[in-house]
C-alpha cells in the first residue's frame, strides 16, 4: 500500500481598509503556495526562492521571478517582504505567491503578514 500524500491548507478572511481580503496558504511537499487577494483571484503569480549563493547565512537573499501577470517592482517588493517570514520558518522552502491587492500600503502589508500567521501550515 503506498503512502497517500496529504496536502495541507488554511485559509482566513479579513477586511483590511474597506477591502475584503482573503488569504490562503498551502503546503506541498517542495514549495509553499500563498495567495493574497482583494478580487477574489490570483492575479499576479510570483515565484520566490532562497538564494544559495549567498555566502552570509544571517543576511537572507531571496530571488523573484514573475511567472504570471504585471511585472513591476513594487510586486517583487510585496514578494520578498512575504517570503522572507515564510521561508525562514518553512526551512527555507521557496515560496509560489498569487498577489491581487487592490490597497499596496503599509498598513495592508503589516495587516496581510499577520493574516499569513494566522493561517500557518509549514
Amino acid at each position: 500500500m503506498a503512502p497517500q500524500l496529504i496536502i495541507r491548507s488554511r485559509q482566513t478572511e479579513k477586511t483590511i481598509n474597506g477591502n475584503p481580503t482573503q488569504v490562503v496558504c498551502t503546503e506541498f511537499s517542495n514549495y509553499i503556495f500563498i495567495v493574497l487577494t482583494q478580487y477574489g483571484k490570483i492575479g499576479t503569480l510570483v515565484s520566490i526562492n532562497p538564494d544559495t549563493r549567498s555566502g552570509d547565512i544571517s543576511l537572507p537573499m531571496f530571488s523573484t521571478r514573475v511567472l504570471l501577470g504585471k511585472d513591476e517592482p513594487l510586486t517583487h517588493v510585496y514578494a520578498k517582504n512575504v517570503a522572507t517570514f515564510v521561508s525562514q520558518e518553512s526551512g527555507n522552502r521557496p515560496v509560489l505567491l498569487g498577489l491581487s491587492l487592490k490597497d499596496n500600503s503599509a498598513e495592508t502589508m503589516k495587516s496581510v503578514k499577520d493574516m499569513i500567521k494566522a493561517c500557518q501550515v509549514w
